[in-house]
């Protein structure tokens, strides 16, 4: 625990640091690089890599596409190249990248040295490329696996490029992996997402080739996530005991200026802070990771990255390296990044939007709806096909996003409540509203804004304003998903969102065989959208998700409202939810079965956690603090009684610091309590956790707030929000 003067220790560190220098490569005229120049040079994927013979790297791409087993010679090819690209660049080891059910990601590192009978050499086999075999037993597996059932396998995944890692001495060549059991069942994120692209490839292609696009050969999943997180000092972090163990503050008494002047959002990035951002912009382009957009978000400490539309998988997998990058570089910087949901009470927390679209082949983006939506049926019956898969699955995709830290955010005034709903914007509403009721479509046409300002340039008006407040929001031509929680891999929800567009396709599919026996296309797809949007209507709005009348209006619309964790995670043991994605083997049931027990006991430890470091921090901080204040009031007052004086302000704070402190010892006893009186039973804990002990810490965290109010500066030993917030 921080001793009383660590608090002005770390102030003094976070006020005088200095901005950290870099060195930019240079050119060899001596000017710095352009981005473009160094852009992936950290990356190696077989598609580009020189030393592999063009017919290879068809015949790794057909593999890496249609699911045909890899011939060892091929990928004898490849380690020989990729040892060679690496060793070159400073690599002594490779490992296996994965991502097991923790939500971050995992590596061994082993060494490209090997002995030719007592020549050293260095190497890397098509065994040692193709696979690995992790301890599976010590990572997550929700009690699918005893101890002593230790054998686990990584897969490389020829679809995702393989990078460098910088160390302090030397680089790491990671090959990205899945990760499975000895009997297969995935043990990790990467798995069940190229399961559900694959099956959303097979079935759009269908759908596309069946309307007209014979063209079609394959319709890929996109995707951009962005990134929120805050900055602290290095300093003030460790000396807040709760943000070490658990990445947010459990106490705090919120400064008096925060974001109420929404003076923070897209104001100038400190100097300090872009000097971060521009180190982290440019390892990121190192990774072939293509950082488009930073900024400074709306609390303040609180920004933003965001990367350009790639692949899902390969965009998952970079933001995997996104949040790690960003810790790393912050650390060089004498930051700390926190990346939970919700750091700071009473100001915006941190999401992860998912921007998410389909294109083909030939690069359509089959969400675009072009200059004339109400014309365009593919566009139309697409969006309707994503739209039922919403309101169809709308408890999977909530489950999908549940976890402790996203339980204090959503519902919040920063982000989308608990109901999942759709936005379409009103211009897509009244087209969908026309064809729902069999109504003559008319065209709206692009508005020109005039600004009444000859300098400024004309504005074209989208089809659709943004809507903050949708946790599933049409933005033009791509849907966002903005209830992801910032600490998220975004696999989990990629796969759920990927099956149930998967399993409307489907549907679609089997619909449009029979109208197209009878009647145009043209006239099926509406019939088509029409059909779905008579289904799925209640789940469409476009007002503000925020307020009350929503919640009330929601219910009445039959939408679910699962507000927490432990009332979301249930929907995986919904077989009626959940039976689409193992009939087509995206989950296995014991995998379904699995995840639901690891996300549990994750949700109960990381509860039990906060409540415990929360307790400790009171008895070890908190009360004492109170204590010595009280010992000082009342030596003044017996002063000032003994000289006969009156004591009547000193006298008022010790009754008042007296009830606030005999509040905070009972909230500080109900909470022990409760969580003594927990059982084992994980499934029962977590509903008692979320409903009942939770708000008892919340309750203790209250009294606290109102103790540090009452304490003198110099007796306060935590870093306060005003110091973490705005000193850097």
């Amino acid at each position: 625990m921080p001793s009383k003067y660590s608090r002005l220790e770390a102030k003094k560190f976070a006020v005088n640091r200095s901005s950290r220098i870099f060195e930019r490569p240079l050119d060899i005229n001596g000017n710095l690089q352009k981005v473009s120049e160094y852009y992936g040079e950290s990356v190696f994927h077989y598609l580009t890599a020189p030393g592999i013979p063009e017919s290879i790297k068809d015949e790794l791409l057909a593999v890496s596409t249609s699911g045909t087993a890899l011939k060892k010679e091929h990928a004898d090819i490849v380690a020989k190249a990729v040892t060679e690209w690496a060793t070159q660049k400073g690599a002594t080891h490779f490992c296996h990248w994965f991502q097991p059910l923790t939500g971050s990601t995992a590596e061994k590192h082993d060494a490209f040295l090997d002995l030719d009978g007592e020549t050293p050499i260095e190497k890397l086999s098509a065994g040692q490329l193709m696979q690995g075999e992790p301890d599976a037993s010590s990572f997550p597996n929700g009690g699918s696996r005893s101890t002593f059932e230790a054998r686990g396998y990584t897969s490389w995944d020829l679809s995702s490029p393989m990078f460098l890692i910088d160390g302090v001495n030397g680089k790491t060549l990671c090959i990205p992996t899945a990760f499975v059991s000895y009997h297969g069942d995935a043990l990790d994120m990467k798995t069940p997402l190229l399961r559900s692209v694959t099956n959303l490839n097979e079935v759009a292609t269908k759908f596309m080739n069946m309307i007209g696009f014979s063209n079609t050969k394959k319709v890929t999943v996109t995707c951009g996530a962005e990134q929120e997180y805050f900055l602290i000092d290095k300093a003030f972090y460790f000396a807040r005991p709760d943000l070490v163990m658990t990445g947010r503050t459990l106490m705090g008494s919120l400064s008096h200026k925060n974001q109420q002047l929404d003076d923070h959002y897209f104001g100038r990035i400190p100097e300090r802070v872009l000097s971060c951002m521009e180190e982290i912009d440019f390892k990121l382009h190192k990774l072939g990771i293509p950082a488009k957009t930073r900024h400074n978000e709306v609390a303040p400490g609180q920004f933003e990255l965001a990367q350009i539309f790639r692949e899902a998988n390969v965009s998952a997998d970079n933001n995997q390296l996104v949040m790690a990058v960003i810790k790393e570089v912050a650390e060089k910087h004498n930051f700390i990044a926190l990346l939970h949901e919700k750091p700071f009470a009473g100001i915006n927390g941190s999401g992860k939007h998912i921007n998410w679209s389909m294109a083909t082949d030939d690069g359509m983006n089959l969400l675009e709806p072009g200059v004339n939506p109400e014309k365009n049926l593919k566009f139309l019956a697409v969006t309707s096909i994503v739209i039922e898969a919403v309101h169809r699955r709308a408890k999977l995709l909530r489950m999908a996003i549940a976890s402790q830290g996203n339980d204090h955010r959503l519902g919040a005034n920063e982000a989308p409540p608990s109901i999942i709903s759709v936005f379409t914007g009103s211009n897509l509403e009244k087209i969908f509203e026309a064809i729902k009721n069999g109504e003559t479509v008319t065209e709206e046409g692009k508005v020109i804004l005039d600004l009444g300002a000859n300098q400024l340039a004309n504005l074209m008006m989208d089809n659709t304003d943004r809507n903050r407040t949708s946790p599933f929001a049409f933005t033009g031509n791509k849907f966002e998903f903005r209830a992801v929680g910032s600490s998220q891999s975004i696999s989990f929800p990629l796969s759920i969102l990927n099956a149930a567009v998967t399993e409307v396709f489907e549907e679609s599919i089997a619909f449009l065989e029979k109208e197209i026996k009878a009647t145009s296309v043209e006239t099926a797809l509406m019939n088509l959208t029409q059909k779905w949007l008579k289904s799925s209507w209640n789940v469409i709005f476009n007002g503000d998700g925020y307020s009350q009348e929503w919640v009330k209006e929601a219910e009445k619309r039959g939408l679910p409202n699962l507000k927490n964790t432990a009332d979301a995670l249930p929907a995986l043991l919904d077989q009626e939810q959940t039976k689409y994605m193992v009939e087509k083997g995206i989950f296995r049931r014991n995998e379904l079965d699995m995840r639901y027990n690891v996300l549990v006991e994750s949700y109960n430890t990381l509860r039990e956690i906060e409540f415990q470091t929360q307790m400790d921090i009171v008895k070890k901080n908190v009360l004492p603090a109170t204590l010595e204040y009280k010992r000082i009031l009342g030596k003044v007052i017996k002063q000032q009684k003994d000289i006969g004086l009156e004591s009547s302000v000193e006298v008022e704070l010790y009754k008042k610091l007296n009830f606030t402190v005999e509040s905070l010892y009972a909230n500080l006893s109900n909470l022990s309590n409760a969580c003594e009186a927990l059982n084992g039973d994980a499934a029962k804990n977590s509903f008692e956790i979320a409903n009942n002990i939770f708000p008892l810490s919340q309750a203790l965290g209250v009294s606290c707030n109102q103790v540090e109010d009452l304490i003198p500066n110099d007796l306060w030993q935590l870093p306060t929000y005003y110091e973490m917030l705005f000193l850097r």
